[in-house]
């Protein structure tokens, strides 16, 4: 049985950068990139935790296992990782409002795929984010269509279409109704 929380210690901070690391472009293949999707940034344990520590990332577990996460990044960490610089200044130019927060990265552990948790996920994130947040804003490479799909499918809204670092991003948002 899944269940959700917010991470809390070292070792599911650990955990997330196990899931991350196994999905990263270098560790899988083209087919498995184009039918599953990628995350795109490798976080060190520092970051993670500073960032979890201005606002805790959201986890998905089954038993002690971390089966999911969404990172909470605080506009605060816009300078923090290079190819993310260009989203937060994409953000300062399309975006008005001042109560977002960004999802840093969301990754499903490959078992527990297409089983609900990616919309858990998010949805936890958006009710935990509240009273102080609104907003969860994110890019996804264009070419990770099956990531820009799945955010479509369960509500993100188009914000605009950029290009850095030679990749399309789409940049997208998810408000509290």
């Amino acid at each position: 049985m899944v269940y959700y929380k917010r991470a809390e210690t070292d070792t599911e901070l650990q955990q997330i950068l196990e899931l991350q690391r196994d999905n990263l472009p270098a560790s899988i293949s083209s087919e498995v990139k184009l039918d599953e999707g990628f995350v795109t940034v490798e976080h060190s344990f520092e970051l993670l935790k500073r960032m979890n520590s201005r606002c805790q990332h959201f986890i998905a577990k089954e038993k002690e296992n971390l089966v999911g996460y969404a990172l909470c990044m605080h506009p605060d960490f816009g300078e923090e990782i290079d190819v993310l610089r260009s989203m937060f200044r994409e953000i300062s130019r399309n975006y008005t409002e001042e109560d977002y927060i960004v999802m840093g990265q969301v990754c499903i552990h490959k078992d527990f795929r297409r089983k609900g948790i990616f919309r858990n996920l998010y949805n936890e994130m958006l009710f935990g984010i509240q009273p102080t947040f609104h907003t969860i804003i994110t890019e996804v490479d264009h070419e990770n269509t099956r990531s820009l799909n799945a955010h479509y499918a369960i509500g993100f809204e188009h914000i605009c279409t950029y290009r850095s670092d030679d990749h399309n991003w789409a940049l997208i948002k998810l408000s509290a109704k």
